[in-house]
């Protein structure tokens, strides 16, 4: 919803933001404890300067967990909200943009969950990229467009929108693992999660890339070993998709 943006940057942020395609927003999941906050904060930047991209600024998310009717148990681990928006460094195109934010964030989830400054229920980022923006939770269909008031606006503007709803089934329900994940909505168990996690982490000491090149190591563990199965399925899927494949040629491997 670039008209949207570019409003909310200006009003909120104080910012004008560059052209369309030129930079990338993110909808973050944070702790609420203040310290917990920063150091996360802290990591996202550090690393968006270390892949020479531009942090142009956080913007506090507009929730109403109140008019939204939130339940007990979703407000007892209700995250706090921001969206963050990344600047493209000179010359980079849309798709090599999307390279480097998935970089950023394969990166800020690895050493933020890893070295343990936060869980993946204090610390998730929903999206982050040129062209999709994700407003999920652990919320019913009906309570996300009352949650998050950016929907009502009427400069929120699309040319696709997709809705998914679904109980968790063989894990306990939480925020960040609430559909869709980045790439997909997934209705689910996949029986063979150990072997195929196995063999893609097997895969990766021979795995090249002409796009990602010497920085494809910076994307490893491809899969998360605090998602679920659909949330690793969705990570191989977005790892394919950034490599170069096309949509139909992923989903078949």
């Amino acid at each position: 919803p670039y008209k949207f943006l570019r409003k909310v940057a200006e009003r909120d942020m104080g910012i004008n933001l560059p052209e369309d395609g030129k930079y990338g927003v993110g909808n973050i999941f944070l702790p609420h404890d203040e310290t917990l906050r920063y150091l996360c904060k802290q990591t996202v930047e550090k690393l968006i300067e270390e892949q020479g991209q531009t942090l142009l600024g956080w913007r506090k998310m507009p929730v109403d967990p109140k008019g939204a009717d939130v339940g007990k148990t979703a407000l007892l681990s209700e995250p706090y909200i921001e969206q963050l928006f990344i600047g493209a460094a000179d010359g980079l195109d849309k798709e090599a943009l999307e390279r480097q934010l998935f970089l950023i964030a394969k990166r800020v989830s690895n050493k933020i969950h890893i070295e343990g400054i936060a869980d993946e229920t204090k610390f998730y980022m929903c999206s982050l990229s040129t062209k999709v923006i994700i407003y999920k939770g652990m919320l019913t269909s009906e309570q996300v467009f009352k949650y998050y008031l950016d929907l009502h606006d009427p400069d929120f503007e699309s040319h696709l929108a997709m809705v998914h709803s679904r109980f968790s089934t063989n894990t306990f329900p939480s925020w960040d693992r609430a559909q869709p994940c980045r790439f997909m909505s997934h209705n689910g168990e996949i029986n063979t999660l150990r072997g195929n996690v196995n063999w893609l982490t097997a895969r990766q000491g021979v795995m090249k890339s002409e796009l990602f090149g010497e920085e494809l190591q910076k994307l490893f563990p491809i899969c998360d070993p605090t998602c679920s199965d659909s949330g690793n399925f969705d990570n191989a899927l977005e790892m394919l998709l950034h490599a170069g494949r096309e949509i139909p040629e992923a989903m078949m491997m």
